[in-house]
Order: C-alpha cells, then structure tokens, then sequence
C-alpha cells in the first residue's frame, strides 16, 4: 500500500494558524495595481493522461469582465522579527483594460476573513464578510472608491474562539427576506440573522453546543418541498494529527421551527466540506459530503482512510450515503459545482490538500463511483479554495484556484476536452497567507482606491 505524508511546512503553518492566540494589527487598504504577469509558457508538448494542465494557456479572457474574485484571507506580518496574524484582509481581483488588475482592504477589528460574498437586500447589493477573533459579519458598501463597513452582528461565543466561519442566503421564512445563515467557532453555534425593518437583523440562534466546531452551511431543497433546508457540519474540535475527530452534518428548518436533525452520521470521522445542488438534474437538490482522511502510522502521517466524497438524498439513512470518489489525500475542503463544457449538465470539482484538483462526473450507473479525472496535481493548500463561475459569460463555467502551497490563483477553461491552466495572479512577496475562500463579486463591489 502506497504511503501519503503530509507535507511539514503546511501543517506547521496550519497548527499556528488555528490554534495561535490569533492578534489585530492595524492596516489599510490599497491602492489597485495590476496583478503580476505569469511567466511565458514553455513549448507546447503533446498532451497528457487525465488533463494535465499543458503549456499553452486557455484563450484570452475579454478585456473587460463585470465581475472579479474576491479572496477572503488570512495573513501573518512581521512584527518585532516573529511572524503573527495580520489583519483581516481581502483581496480583489478583476479584469480591466486587458489586464488582470488587483486591489485590497483590511479590518483591524478582526484577524481573519473567512469568507466574502455579495448580499443582495433592499438597499441593493452590498459585500458580506465574516470575521473572525472578533467574530462579526459586516456589510460593506461603495463610497468614494473605497468600502465602508456596517456591522450586522458582533458576538463573543464564551470559548477559546470566536469566529463567524461560514454562511449562506436565501429566503429562509418565506417572507421574501434575504435571511443570512451563519456557522461560528467554537461553541457550536448555529444562527440565522434575520431582517427587519429599516435595515436591521435580528440574530437567532439555531443551536448551541459547547467545544464544537461548525466548519460549512448549506441551504437547499432535498425533499422538492419548496421549503429551504439549513445544513451545517458540527465536529469535535480541530485536531491536526490526523487522529479520529468525530462529526456529523445536521439539518434545522427555520420556517417550520424545526431543530437539530441528524442527517449524517460520520463515526469517528467528520466533514468540514459539504455542497447541497442539484447535480442529476431532477429537480431536488443533493447534499455531497466531503469526509476527511486519516492518517496513523509510527510517524502519524501514513494515509489510513482516504477522503470520501459521499451522497446523501432525502430519506437517506444517517448511516448510509453512497460513496461517489476516493481521494488519496487526508483533507479536501471545497467542492463546487458547475457545467465546464457547456453540455448542459453540472460536474463536481473537489480541491484536495496535497493531491491536486478532481473533476468528479457520474456515470450511467447510479449505484457506480464516478469518474474522477486529475486536473492538476500540482495544486495544493491546506483550504485550497476553488470555485467554479462564468465571469467570462460564455455560458461554460471557468475554475478559479487558489493554489496557497504556490501563492497563486489560477484560472482553468475548457479547452478541446480538458481544463486548461493559466496563472492570473501571482503573490509578490512571502508573507505566509491562508486563503480561506473564493468567491465572484460585481466591480461595483470592488474597491479601486
């Protein structure tokens, strides 16, 4: 049996990321600039197996997209010659004038932004970010160039963390309000904000179970009811040498009132990735698990299970799930989901820690593993944060990396039968950075100043 390690400097990284006495720093935003040019590619050479990305670079993206990315981030700066957490930052990416172009804000207030999204309400879209050490979600709207900040919900938890770690939106109450699911460290809880009138939310807490980490929310419709369901996935606190950590994926139906619903029973093992879509098409989402690996060994770092990626559909069995791909890897923690060949029909892409990026699609038998094909295997992070969009809007959905091992991002587009790699983006200095999420947003959205 092959053996799997994990590489040292990435797990050194890691264990002081999370389990440090994260520290604010003051800082500002920045002025765009346009983002460091890739190196030219090397002599195109014949094709791979199993879409290794080649030489020759996918074709040029217009000159000018509506959207960019945003990638929420956690930073370490030097202070006094040792490395400790930075502010909050965000950085953006957009296209501009034929150049990929970047630009950036920071929030003292907090050390890490765990996510960044758009957040589209009465008063029109804003940027939703949530923070971490302080725990705050806040919205972020244009003025002058740059974004100003209103905070819809600040709370510390009572445990060794406070962080706002993921959400999602949708109209959860069927009152047409974009109510705002959120999953926090480390106290387990659950909240749901609320909009009131005059702009206002109102947070209600869902769950709450102490010494427990919720990683992942998801809203969808298993059951084809109409009714949105909130899915999350409380585990046993962070353990970063591959020993067992129990968990499980749960479900909460805020309109009817309903609580705590265990609809995956993981054992021993638990999940920090999850995705709830309709990928086969038949008009009821699908809630796709990510289980993480183990590892053990006389050094603890010899793969014992591998990543599973698991499907469960309503009326699934807590202990059942079936098993779509094995990944040899210990962690994948983004799945997401798009058509990338404009067939009309959704692939799953699952970013793994150290084995690279999967294209995961079924096949005719429904009870059968899928196909996964080896996009890129040299592409790696602890989050490895990906997404797949169409800011080009040719109706085929690009993939954007986040390849940290790399300080990269990196753009992928279907090109004669495989995806096809470009780098946009290359961090120009060495500061140690987690990229925690990655996510489009309009540039209206973007800070230019």
């Amino acid at each position: 049996m092959s053996r799997v390690h994990t590489p040292r400097s990435l797990a050194l990284g890691c264990a002081a990321a999370l389990c440090s006495a994260w520290l604010a720093a003051c800082g500002s935003g920045e002025a765009e600039k346009a983002a460091p040019a890739p190196p030219q590619p090397a002599q195109a050479q014949a094709p791979k197996p199993y879409a290794t990305p080649q030489p020759n670079l996918p074709p040029e993206a217009p000159a000018d997209l509506p959207r960019g990315i945003v990638l929420a981030l956690a930073q370490f700066v030097d202070q006094g010659g040792k490395s400790v957490p930075g502010p909050a930052r965000l950085e953006f990416l957009y296209r501009q004038g034929g150049q990929w172009k970047t630009s950036a804000l920071e929030d003292p207030e907090s050390n890490v932004f765990h996510k960044a999204m758009v957040y589209e309400g009465p008063g029109g879209a804003r940027l939703l970010t949530l923070g971490g050490t302080v725990a705050a979600v806040k919205a972020w709207t244009p003025e002058g160039g740059k974004l100003a900040a209103t905070t819809l919900w600040q709370k510390e938890f009572g445990g060794k963390f406070s962080r706002m770690r993921d959400a999602e939106v949708a109209d959860l109450y069927g009152d047409g309000g974009a109510a705002i699911a959120v999953a926090t460290h480390d106290q387990g809880v659950v909240a749901v904000l609320r909009p009131q009138a005059g702009g206002s939310f109102e947070a209600v807490e869902l769950d709450r179970e102490p010494n427990t980490f919720v990683h992942e929310i998801e809203v969808g419709d298993l059951d084809g009811d109409g009714v949105p369901e909130v899915y999350a996935t409380p585990s046993e606190p962070n353990r970063l040498d591959g020993t067992a950590q129990s968990g499980k994926v749960v479900r909460y139906v805020p309109s009817r009132g309903e609580g705590r619903a265990v609809v995956a029973d993981l054992g021993d093992r638990h999940a920090k990735e999850i995705l709830v879509d309709d990928l086969d098409g038949d008009g009821k989402d699908e809630l796709y698990v990510s289980v993480e690996g183990t590892t053990g060994g006389a050094d603890g770092k010899e793969l014992a299970l591998p990543v599973e990626i698991r499907v469960y559909r309503a009326g699934t069995p807590v202990t059942g799930g079936t098993r779509i791909a094995t990944l040899r890897d210990r962690l994948s923690r983004f799945l997401t989901a798009g058509d990338v060949d404009g067939d009309g029909r959704k692939e799953l892409v699952a970013a793994a820690f150290s084995s690279g990026i999967w294209l995961l699609r079924p096949t005719e038998d429904p009870n059968a593993e899928w196909t996964a094909t080896l996009v890129d295997a040299d592409s790696a992070g602890f989050e490895h944060a990906a997404i797949l969009t169409d800011l080009d809007g040719d109706g085929r959905d690009e993939l954007y990396v986040a390849s940290d091992k790399h300080k990269e991002l990196r753009r992928y587009v279907w090109v004669a039968g495989r995806l096809v790699r470009e780098t946009i983006y290359r961090r120009p200095d060495a500061r140690p950075i987690f990229t925690w999420n990655l996510m489009p947003v309009p540039v209206e959205l973007i800070p230019k100043a």
